[in-house]
């Protein structure tokens, strides 16, 4: 069995998109997944598998939300152990590391769209762009970042989730308690 980490993007957001964490819990167990754990409303899943491959693990738990609650979340699975190298990956100062913000990247965006994102600078805002995520710092937190989730997505042309350091912080101790 493997560990693996699920980000659904989008979901329990004003409103929209309402997944009840107890029923997200059910839906994954009923698709076979064991140790099934989520964390905080913004779907976070840990749960593991005998299965292998990522892609089909994100088809999975996406199409079973389409059919069980109607609507499509782009959903993104890592390993623990992919997780754990992004995490320990972070290219940041221990002082801003614990403020910063990870974008991970549903495929590796194409070299030219990193190159033209790599130019663009926006004042009191980091960020390092790698194959799997975007590792992000501002000055002044997320909130009013001009370099946002919406902003890589549109620029790398890729799918992304974004999470904070502590919520990844969480999610590998959740990984370590199974």
């Amino acid at each position: 069995m493997t560990t693996y980490i699920a980000l659904l993007r989008g979901i329990n957001v004003s409103g929209q998109k309402k997944v009840p964490m107890a029923d997200l819990r059910t839906l994954m167990s009923d698709l076979g997944f064991e140790n099934v754990k989520t964390y905080i409303q913004s779907g976070n899943v840990v749960f593991q598998s005998s299965e292998e491959h990522t892609l089909i693990l994100e088809t999975k738990i996406s199409e079973s939300i389409l059919n069980v609650f109607g609507f499509e979340v782009p959903v993104l699975v890592k390993s623990q152990l992919q997780f754990q190298e992004i995490f320990d990956s972070n290219p940041f100062s221990e002082a801003q590391k614990s403020n910063s913000y990870y974008t991970l990247l549903g495929e590796i965006p194409k070299s030219d769209a990193v190159e033209s994102v790599s130019k663009e600078t926006v004042v009191g805002e980091t960020f390092v762009i790698a194959d799997s995520c975007v590792y992000f710092y501002s000055e002044h937190g997320y909130g009013k970042a001009k370099c946002n989730n919406n902003f890589f997505e549109r620029k790398l042309k890729v799918s992304a989730t974004t999470r904070n350091f502590k919520t990844m912080q969480k999610l590998l101790s959740l990984c370590s308690d199974l």
